[in-house]
């Protein structure tokens, strides 16, 4: 079957993301919902590293998943009409938040997959607020509902608690035994039961099961109507409500961010798939749902709506290199691309032809001639371009918002084991970065050898097998660093500036006063107070770039954040000022200032979860609070605990290792990047 389907409206199109906390289910669950779609004809494990949007060799043997992958199928629901999905199935682990956010970004609509036994995990937090922070709908299923220990009610309020969450449950699980084998459907007022390999049967309630499930069901309403007046009208005047009226109420509360369906089942069974199809097709958006979005032109900013004839805005949200050649995956957001066109792009300022076009299946791809507004589709053999550009019609040039990547905050050295092959890491090293914008390449100062900065060691661990495996480069890693900071103790007061060299010909002058002041936050101000054309308007900019650079290094030797400069004065020569003397004065006035004020050092601390079972928590709390922790959160759960503490990053060294040993291996743990602290004393001497 075509995965193109030309005659399927844009009104009937579902762009979504599946994102979780790691092990929660997701990829089993792309697996299925392929198979039910009949996209792929058979189903893979992850534990067998035979899934199909895993294929990366890496994802397979290590059972996770690295990169988002897209992939495109058709449904069509019970009664309904037939519908285009863009699946993008996310990793579930924080050193991989880049996918997620990046994904989010371009996604219409996203579910987020819960495991019924462990509940709201704190990944399963990140993703969330990450999927609220950029608008994006959601509904939720609840997975692993086979599972000893599950538990829907648990987790419905672990939901409200955790995530300040609205769930409505428009379906709850037929448990039989153990087991989950079904599901009472209490929109459409039926029971979907599902046999041994996964077929499903539908029975409408009879009046006996209506009379069973109707507080069910009347809390369902009473909580939509809650939030929607045209239900709330029908509800109070005592009508019954129907489940086309009831259907298109949750969708509306979805769409507007009020509230999040909630369905239970068993990916690994097969049970509640088509239910959850059927959802994504009942409450999900499609791009004519979605709000405009906003870009920048010379003129200003302008709205974008989702439209087919309106100028081209695409954003290139991920670029992959496969065996065949690279692809950027990109979202159009107005107007249509046609293969032959050419495009004005972003990251280069200028027009660029569109060779080949293709809609993606995992590592497999499918040519197309032409894409619209609310497409998904990757352009072919672009070997240059970069995660966040913008693609847009020449004649009007505009920027959409950019992808944001976090701060990396650890790095090891890197150095080939033989040095023949020192071009082929630079290359691969290169493709890995244009892939992968929270991955970083520097070179160090003093010693000349490559650092490469991550979000993590499984992060760094991952880019190394990968520079092994697809580049043939066997590499020595060094010694971690992390990626301290520094920002103002205190505001400066006016410095001075002052650069004359006057000694006849061609001289250089230039005199700049600024102060420099700590403020809230990471991001670092920048204002001009002069008045009277003390500094000349072609100098300002000059002045402007002299000072973000000064603030690239402090005197500690790492990037100042939080810093805000105000220039205040300045004075230029009719003859020997130019661009660069303005900009080597704003230098040296700010490494003034910061020498003046003084810095703070800051550290990254790091987010580690830990579940651990009961005999190992003593130990397990004892060695946080030696790396100096501190405890955040514990919670109790059956035989196991989650502990959550805040830990410097320059304390974890070898934590996975000593947590095996503390646990006898049944311990397992998260670490994700938190925050900026200032450094602690010891550390701060240590590096000052």
């Amino acid at each position: 079957m075509s995965t193109r389907d030309t005659t399927i409206p844009v009104g009937r199109w579902r762009n979504l993301g599946i994102i979780a906390h790691v092990d929660a289910g997701k990829t089993t669950l792309t697996e299925r919902l392929l198979y039910k779609t009949g996209t792929i004809h058979r189903t893979g494990e992850v534990h067998d590293g035979a899934t199909t949007t895993d294929h990366m060799e890496l994802e397979r043997e290590r059972g996770i998943t690295i990169g988002a992958a897209a992939v495109r199928a058709n449904w069509t629901p019970e009664g309904g009409l037939p519908h285009r999905l863009t699946l993008i199935d996310t990793p579930g682990h924080i050193d991989f938040a880049i996918e997620v956010e990046r994904s989010l970004r371009v996604l219409d609509g996203a579910v987020v997959v819960f495991s019924g036994v462990a509940g709201v995990q704190p990944q399963s937090e990140t993703v969330w607020h990450q999927a609220r922070r950029h608008g994006v709908p959601l509904m939720a299923f609840v997975n692993k509902m086979d599972r000893p220990g599950a538990d829907f009610d648990a987790t419905l309020v672990q939901m409200r608690e955790k995530l300040g969450a609205n769930p409505w449950v428009v379906a709850q699980p037929v448990i039989e035994g153990e087991h989950i084998v079904g599901l009472y459907d209490l929109v459409g007022e039926r029971t979907w039961l599902f046999d041994e390999k996964g077929a499903p049967s539908i029975t409408p309630w009879t009046d006996a099961e209506r009379a069973m499930h109707a507080n069910a069901r009347a809390e369902l309403v009473a909580a939509v109507a809650d939030k929607d007046e045209a239900l709330a009208e029908l509800w109070l005047a005592e009508q019954p409500i129907d489940a086309a009226t009831l259907t298109a109420a949750l969708r509306r509360g979805t769409l507007a961010g009020i509230g999040q369906p909630v369905l239970p089942g068993s990916a690994f069974r097969n049970v509640g798939i088509e239910p959850l199809l059927d959802a994504f097709v009942a409450y999900l958006p499609s791009p004519v749902d979605r709000p405009s979005v906003v870009a920048h032109t010379d003129k200003g900013d302008v709205q974008v709506a989702p439209d087919a004839n309106a100028p081209l805005a695409a954003l290139v949200f991920k670029v992959v290199n496969q065996s065949h050649g690279p692809l950027a995956f990109i979202r159009l957001y107005a107007g249509r691309l046609n293969v032959g066109d050419a495009v004005w792009r972003s990251g280069t300022d200028r027009t660029q032809r569109i060779g080949r076009l293709a809609v993606v299946r995992a590592d497999d791809t499918e040519a197309v001639d032409t894409a619209e507004a609310g497409d998904i589709v990757a352009i072919m053999g672009w070997k240059d371009v970069a995660t966040g550009e913008t693609l847009a019609d020449p004649h009007h040039e505009l920027r959409l918002e950019t992808i944001q990547a976090q701060p990396a905050v650890l790095s090891w050295r890197l150095s080939p084991e033989r040095s023949a092959d020192l071009l082929k890491l630079g290359n691969g090293l290169a493709r890995l970065a244009q892939e992968d914008p929270s991955f970083r390449v520097s070179t160090d100062p003093e010693t000349g050898e490559t650092l490469v900065w991550g979000m993590g060691e499984l992060h760094l661990e991952v880019m190394v097998e990968r520079l092994r495996r697809e580049w043939g480069v066997q590499v020595r890693t060094g010694s971690p660093r992390v990626a301290y900071q520094e920002t103002p103790a205190r505001p400066s007061g006016p410095i001075e500036g002052k650069l004359a060299k006057q000694t006849g010909g061609s001289g250089q002058y230039a005199r700049v006063v600024l102060s420099v002041s700590p403020v809230e936050g990471d991001a670092n101000r920048y204002e001009d107070r002069t008045t009277g054309g003390v500094i000349p308007k072609q100098f300002q900019a000059a002045v402007q770039k002299g000072a973000e650079q000064a603030l690239l290094e402090g005197p500690r030797g790492f990037p100042v954040v939080g810093a805000e400069v105000v220039v205040l004065d300045g004075q230029a020569h009719a003859v020997d000022s130019n661009e660069g003397a303005f900009h080597r004065a704003a230098q040296i006035a700010v490494k003034a200032a910061l020498e003046a004020t003084g810095t703070v050092l800051l550290e990254p601390v790091m987010r580690v979860s830990v579940t651990a079972p009961g005999v190992a928590v003593g130990d397990v709390l004892g060695d946080l609070q030696r790396r100096g922790g501190q405890i955040v959160n514990l919670t109790d759960k059956q035989e196991r605990t989650e502990i959550e503490a805040d830990v410097p990053l320059a304390q974890l060294d070898g934590y996975s290792t000593a947590l095996r040993s503390l646990s006898q291996g049944r311990a397992a743990a998260t670490v994700a990047f938190h925050a900026y602290r200032p450094a602690a004393v010891q550390e701060a001497r240590k590096q000052a």
